[in-house]
């Protein structure tokens, strides 16, 4: 199994979208800034803003990168705000 996830920093109001087999261990990995020259070690504040689960590893990878083509904060939070979309998302990637 595998995840899309999608981080938000108030203190910079940018997302950063993800994806991994294992959440819990990337996401201490985000905290902990384990990679120091990476988008996500510019702030402290990474909040979970939305998770896509149940997914296949390349399918995961695919919705991934159609998150970061769209370079639209708006898509971002229509994706909360609109859960179908999530799923179309899947649908077109499986």
């Amino acid at each position: 199994m595998a995840y899309v996830y999608i981080l938000h920093s108030a203190s910079t109001n940018h997302y950063y979208t993800g994806s991994c087999k294992n959440l819990t261990s990337r996401l201490r990995e985000h905290r902990t800034h384990i990679y120091t020259n990476s988008f996500t070690a510019r702030a402290s504040d990474w909040k979970v803003f939305l998770v896509i689960e149940n997914l296949e590893y390349l399918q995961s990878r695919k919705i991934e990168n159609h998150i970061k083509r769209m370079k639209s904060k708006i898509f971002i939070e229509n994706l909360k705000k609109y859960p179908e979309l999530i799923q179309k998302l899947k649908i077109k990637y499986s």
